[in-house]
């Protein structure tokens, strides 16, 4: 995931991230799927989408604590 991209997952809200997040993981699912069935040609591909996963639970874990935090304050 390029910067660019990581920044912009920053701007959009949890719903969207939320939403964001589980296509990917049916896409890792289908990746999956087509690496059992030796579909998939290039496999560094798997990696990348975990981690394009872990990035947006992430930014979602960060939006949520700073949210608690605003709510504890008030």
């Amino acid at each position: 995931m390029k910067t660019k991209d990581k920044k912009e997952l920053h701007l959009k809200s949890i719903k969207e991230l939320r939403k964001m997040a589980e296509a990917a993981s049916d896409g890792l699912a289908n990746l999956r799927l087509d690496k059992t069935q030796n579909k998939l040609k290039n496999t560094s591909i798997l990696c990348n989408q975990r981690k394009e996963i872990a990035q947006m639970l992430t930014i979602i874990r960060m939006k949520e604590l700073t949210e608690i935090e605003k709510e504890k304050k008030k």
